[in-house]
């Protein structure tokens, strides 16, 4: 039986994404391959990130137990991991609306198709994780699903603007900022200037709600 590792779970709202401000039970998965300069989770990602392992059973359970309709699998990232593929089948036959927030280096192939919903990250220069993305995921996204940028630079708005120009990607595509490293309203300004319709701001809404650095929200 295949066990997953466990970083924490906890009930909440959407902090970002198209059900930004609904309620979710948030299961947060130990490790990533990545390393983002600004990364917010970093204390998941570590070599000795606490975890407890469960199996697809105990998960649904929990997801059970804490009675909502959305459930984001997160991390760390969540896919490319022995077990998660039946754990999101197990989820959508329970009825569930499954979001998956993956960091844009994994390939979707094989998880497209499955009844969840995708929340993508494309890194860009100031998380100094650009090189790792994965470009093929951006033809599958569809409109169901979420391509996010998180910029904390000029430089970032300009990269997030031509990979636009260059894959017309057909999901929603949302801005973001990284929280204290870039004003929204300089965001504003570049999305004005560029004439990005429909493509929308957001900010994560459970780091104005609460402290930044706190986990459980």
């Amino acid at each position: 039986m295949c066990e997953l590792k466990l970083a924490e779970h906890f009930v909440s709202i959407n902090g970002e994404g198209q059900k930004a401000g609904e309620l979710a039970l948030f299961l947060r998965f130990a490790g990533c391959g990545l390393n983002c300069s600004w990364c917010d989770t970093r204390w998941a990602n570590e070599k000795d990130a606490p975890y407890t392992l469960c199996s697809v059973p105990e998960l649904l359970e929990l997801a059970k137990e804490a009675d909502v309709r959305n459930v984001t699998l997160t991390g760390g990232e969540p896919l490319g991991r022995a077990g998660i593929g039946e754990l999101i089948s197990g989820l959508i036959r329970a009825g569930y609306e499954v979001e998956i927030e993956t960091n844009g280096s994994v390939p979707l192939e094989g998880y497209i198709g499955s009844g969840a919903s995708f929340t993508m990250d494309y890194k860009l220069p100031s998380s100094g994780m650009e090189s790792r993305m994965y470009t093929a995921n951006l033809p599958l996204l569809t409109e169901k699903d979420t391509l996010k940028f998180v910029c904390g630079s000029g430089e970032d708005l300009e990269r997030a603007a031509e990979i636009l120009e260059e894959y017309k990607p057909a999901c929603k595509v949302y801005l973001s900022p990284v929280f204290g490293m870039i004003e929204p309203a300089e965001m504003v300004d570049f999305m004005k200037e560029r004439g990005l319709n429909g493509v929308r701001l957001q900010l994560q809404l459970h780091k104005f709600i609460w402290p930044p650095e706190m986990r459980g929200v």
